[in-house]
């Protein structure tokens, strides 16, 4: 099992999320366990800010140190240090995100991510707490909740028993070095629309041969970096 933390200043966003399908389907299997920690609960009162200017001016504001440093410690006094454990926050100046690195973290025993807002968060939490800074691309969001979501929605869909048929996540785009390939289903003509007949015709190598063929095309179109990569490939490998 993996356990897997929230640490945010709006927990409704996570629940609504690990509450609904994959998600929720890995915790019933028990082979995931959140815990979501409401930032302001670990601010100082009476007013428990969780932000605040920064040193040496400029626009906007930090999140402080901490509320975060005082979750952390909980997290820690659990009995859950020495494990094998990554501490991610999610940030648009972090490492971009890869099937990779999803891959990796779903081996781990536990996740904590730190959900930023504002400017982000000090840097003395980076420094000191922070093993993985991750960027789901070159854009920015609001908060870090909808990243972190994310993330480790990629992460927990790799762990085995999640998803029923693991060949499933196996052949998904980024499982190799390309892209995934048109899929059908029932029924096989619809508006006039149909199925290409080679997958109706039972014969298993033709058909690999044409889902092949339909990946090659579609990475070299829109992904030449892969598809680079694909041509620098061995026969064997390939």
């Amino acid at each position: 099992m993996i356990k897997i933390h929230f640490i945010t200043p709006f927990k409704d966003m996570v629940h609504a999320v690990i509450g609904e399908s994959i998600l929720k389907i890995a915790e019933k299997k028990k082979l995931t366990q959140y815990f979501v920690h409401d930032l302001f609960e670990y601010a100082d009162p009476p007013h428990y800010r969780i932000d605040d200017y920064p040193f040496g001016g400029g626009a906007g504001m930090v999140m402080k140190p901490e509320p975060l440093f005082r979750i952390f410690d909980e997290i820690l006094d659990d009995g859950i240090s020495g494990k094998q454990t990554r501490v991610i926050f999610p940030t648009p100046d972090g490492k971009t995100l890869n099937q990779e690195m999803s891959d990796e973290l779903s081996k781990c025993e536990q996740l904590i991510f730190i959900n930023g807002h504002y400017k982000g968060i000090d840097q003395r939490v980076r420094d000191n707490l922070v093993t993985d800074e991750i960027s789901i691309g070159d854009y920015v969001l609001t908060g870090g909740e909808l990243p972190a979501l994310i993330i480790a929605d990629t992460v927990i869909r790799r762990i085995p028993g999640v998803i029923n048929t693991f060949e499933s996540a196996e052949t998904d785009s980024f499982s190799g070095n390309l892209l995934d390939h048109p899929h059908f289903t029932r029924p096989e003509k619809y508006r006039g629309m149909t199925t290409p007949e080679i997958l109706l015709s039972g014969h298993h190598r033709k058909i690999a041969e044409w889902k092949l063929a339909k990946q090659v095309e579609k990475t070299k179109i829109r992904r030449p970096d892969l598809y680079k990569k694909y041509l620098d490939l061995t026969k064997t490998e390939k």
